[in-house]
């Protein structure tokens, strides 16, 4: 195959058709469209862990929790990509161009790393979450050690970032959840690093 054609930019129509056909889901960004790999059984649980977490501490405010199912549309990056959690206050803002379930104003969001997307995680795919106006916390749960680590945008729209480990908590303060480390890794054969 020509490198021409290999590197052949998409459209986001393009991805919202093969969005809408596909049995699998897709990250878009730059041009290129990405199949997304299925998560592990653990990646899942520590996901659906968090996700009770913060559910609980929303209690009756006028927000929700998401899975993996909603859709995060970053504008001011061009990027669609499929967050292992989210929660969003107040009505959804759809993105226009995207198919239903695609938000713009997450005020939380979920990584759950892993070997393929620990580094993306960190970094760009953050870099990205950063311009988001509506965001707040970012929370990274870790595949490697039992460690959770919220970034969070403050008054002065300034990021900082917070690192809990066993046997410590961490918290999200947008919905006034903690996230107690050992919680969220119980039942997990993920160890406390040395």
């Amino acid at each position: 195959m020509p490198l021409a054609h290999r590197l052949q930019r998409n459209t986001y129509a393009d991805y919202v058709a093969v969005e809408q056909t596909s049995s699998s889901k897709h990250e878009f960004f730059d041009g290129q469209i990405y199949a997304m790999a299925g998560g592990s059984e653990e990646h899942s649980a520590l996901a659906a862990e968090v996700l009770r977490a913060l559910g609980n501490a929303i209690g009756d405010r006028p927000c929700r929790t998401h899975t993996s199912d909603l859709r995060i549309y970053v504008e001011a990056a061009g990027l669609a990509t499929f967050p292992d959690g989210a929660v969003i206050c107040g009505p959804l803002q759809q993105h226009g161009a995207s198919p239903k379930a695609t938000a713009l104003n997450p005020l939380v969001l979920v990584e759950v790393t892993s070997d393929s997307s620990e580094e993306y995680d960190t970094g760009l795919k953050f870099e990205h979450y950063r311009s988001i106006p509506t965001l707040r916390d970012y929370v990274v749960v870790s595949h490697r050690e039992r460690r959770i680590t919220v970034h969070f945008r403050d008054d002065d729209e300034q990021w900082h970032t917070t690192v809990a480990l066993a046997g410590g908590e961490v918290s999200v303060s947008s919905i006034a959840a903690h996230l107690r480390v050992d919680e969220i890794y119980r039942g997990s054969s993920i160890q406390s690093s040395s």
